[in-house]
């Protein structure tokens, strides 16, 4: 066996969800590098004209497509584009996501709702519209970014703990009803990752100290920092390749250890 040409993505067709940015962008870029046809979707034009942009300045040849990934017939008609244009989709990455930051007493049903919508319900329905071109083929790849709060609770972050705890146990349903086809659907849990969404987060005070929510982030993390974009694509290629094979129904914690580790004891 040719152990590093297993993690190879050479001809592989990939559809990243909300991919113009962020941890999408990284994980598309990271396949891009082993070799696969990078899709993606976005809602707005001025996400798509920027994600074109980035894409280009990477030489990335990438396929966006105008979708709103919790609209039933607006993915079916996606996927169905991409199988003309690019090819029968090989690898999934159900990313795009939400948060709202609300205690819950002041949170309304709606925004629930919507969370619930964009990062559990969406992953449902792209999946569903992708799994049978997967049996098709014999082989497929789904990878549901899901979170800390897959097993975690903390203040203000309901809808979003009680979606991506969903979504790990929907990541381990896909695996028992599909993996008879040869299809893994595994899971990625980020740790808290470096991106401009959380900036505001780790912004040096007037004073000069460290934010407090940066300071609490990285004693409670082993690896002492918060992780970046590039920490995640090597996880991300391994899901996405034949080296993980054997590999379904897993979440990945990608996280520095923070899932491991109680904290230090006061002094």
């Amino acid at each position: 066996m040719d152990i590093m040409k297993s993690f190879s993505l050479e001809g592989k067709v990939a559809l990243i969800t909300g991919a113009a940015y962020g941890i999408g962008f990284a994980i598309a870029e990271a396949y891009a590098a082993a070799g696969a046809k990078i899709c993606f979707n976005c809602r707005g034009e001025h996400h798509m004209e920027a994600a074109m942009k980035a894409y280009a300045e990477k030489g990335i040849d990438a396929h966006g497509y105008y979708c709103d990934v919790t609209n039933e017939e607006e993915v079916k008609a996606m996927v169905a584009q991409i199988e003309e244009e690019v090819g029968t989709i090989d690898i999934l990455v159900n990313n795009a996501g939400i948060i709202k930051r609300i205690p819950m007493l002041e949170m309304s049903a709606a925004d629930f709702r919507q969370v619930i919508d964009i990062d559990l319900n969406a992953p449902f329905i792209v999946s569903k519209a992708v799994i049978p071109g997967m049996i098709k083929k014999g082989h497929g790849k789904i990878i549901n970014i899901c979170s800390m709060m897959s097993e975690l609770g903390r203040e203000t972050v309901s809808a979003y703990a009680a979606a991506k705890g969903g979504l790990k146990m929907l990541t381990r349903n896909i695996c028992s009803e599909y993996g008879e086809y040869n299809i893994q659907c595994n899971g990625i849990g980020p740790g808290y990752i470096a991106t401009p969404q959380t900036a505001p987060l780790r912004e040096r005070q007037a004073d000069g100290s460290r934010h407090p929510f940066d300071q609490f982030i990285v004693a409670k993390t082993p690896a002492a920092r918060w992780g970046e974009t590039a920490d995640l694509m090597g996880p991300a290629v391994f899901l996405a390749s034949d080296a993980s094979n054997f590999v379904n129904g897993h979440i990945l914690y990608v996280d520095g250890g923070i899932l491991a580790y109680i904290g230090k004891q006061p002094t």
